[in-house]
């Protein structure tokens, strides 16, 4: 028997095991047996992430709109080289046929990308000309740090769903993949940095949600949570978000 693969946290564009040094075991649904090991991060974890995400905020927030849509569309390029190999390994770590994975969840995951980096081209400013001959202009401009939780049934799906947007608008991004099937967040994370995403611009933290999931969304410098889970989490996400004029 092979051993299991472990992941690291990708934090300032660097691998990096978690500062408590214990990880989580990740099982094949088909076998039942432990096949990778993800970090059991904690608030510290998050804070060295949030700190790397607010250190490249303002040069990434700079950067054209063109350069955004190119490291997207060269992200989608990576993912898409790798289909077969990210379809096999969804489907360990998840449990869904290896033909849905190649047929619907990694080429989603390609197309997510490649709608946000055409989409951030296409977008405009709108004006309208008041009553008293001013102009009213919409201005819209990057939050700063975003965090990112995403959902154990569709793991590089829903998760590229929610790092596109956010990275093509110009926000850095702190992102939690489900502990459960963390493992093509993970592959994503290093493409990424293969495809020149800037340090600190795309950082994954793994753990559980009640520690790492907690943590980031505690987190003053964070500026907007996007998550898909259970109605009782994102309760629980609210109730803390809400009172700090979090957006979700």
């Amino acid at each position: 028997m092979s051993e299991p693969i472990q992941l690291a946290n990708m934090i300032d564009g660097q691998p990096r095991d978690p500062r408590s040094g214990h990880y989580l075991d990740v099982f094949e649904p088909a076998t039942g047996r432990v096949f990778a090991r993800c970090p059991a991060s904690t608030a510290a974890d998050v804070e060295a992430a949030v700190a790397a995400a607010s250190r490249a905020a303002a040069a990434w927030a700079a950067t054209s709109v063109d350069e955004r849509a190119r490291l997207l569309n060269r992200l989608a390029d990576l993912l898409e080289a790798e289909i077969d190999a990210l379809a096999a390994l969804e489907s360990r770590d998840n449990g869904k046929p290896v033909t849905l994975a190649r047929q619907v969840d990694i080429p989603r995951a390609v197309t997510n990308l490649r709608f946000f980096a055409s989409a951030i081209t296409q977008w405009a400013s709108e004006s309208h000309v008041g009553n008293t001959r001013t102009i009213n202009i919409t201005l819209r401009q990057p939050l700063g740090v975003v965090g990112c939780i995403s959902p154990w049934n569709l793991p590089l799906y829903l998760f590229t769903w929610k790092i596109a947007p956010a990275l093509a608008t110009g926000n850095t991004v702190v992102a939690k993949p489900s502990e459960i099937t963390p493992c093509t967040a993970a592959r994503l994370g290093e493409l990424a940095v293969t495809a020149g995403f800037p340090a600190g611009v795309l950082n994954i933290v793994h753990g559980h949600g009640a520690e790492v999931g907690q943590a980031l969304v505690e987190h003053a410098t964070v500026k907007a949570i996007s998550f898909t889970g259970s109605t009782r989490t994102g309760a629980a996400i609210a109730t803390t978000a809400a009172p700090m004029f979090k957006k979700l």
